[in-house]
């Protein structure tokens, strides 16, 4: 059996404030999660929450998707992300069924680039 990867770990987002905080910030949508994105200003660690609602299944599936949100996370996106910021995912049901290659560089790149709004005029 291979070792497991071991990527960084981002510090947390724990409490409910700061996760509201998160929502005035960027909001970048995808097919399997939306992506929050604050800048706090500070060269601190990047801090990471995930949150799943009520209305994507029962308690089974929301802690299905938030281990596979987080295994992607530590895998693979943990290096995109950058210092000073706070992240917040909401996972949807859509991450179950994807394959986890897909979900990880979709991850990846969500971190990494601006919002797919923002476009460079001529």
């Amino acid at each position: 059996m291979a070792p497991k990867p071991v990527g960084r770990k981002p510090d947390r987002l724990r409490k409910r404030a700061e996760f509201l905080a998160v929502r005035a910030g960027e909001k970048r949508r995808g097919k399997l999660f939306l992506l929050e994105v604050l800048d706090r200003g500070d060269a601190t660690p990047p801090r990471l929450g995930i949150t799943v609602t009520k209305k994507t299944g029962n308690a089974v599936i929301r802690n299905r998707i938030r281990r596979r949100l987080r295994e992607a996370v530590r895998v693979h996106a943990a290096d995109d992300m950058a210092a000073g910021t706070d992240y917040v995912i909401v996972g949807r049901r859509e991450v179950l069924n994807a394959p986890f290659e897909q979900l990880k560089t979709e991850l990846s790149r969500r971190m990494r680039g601006k919002s797919q709004t923002t476009t460079q005029s001529s």
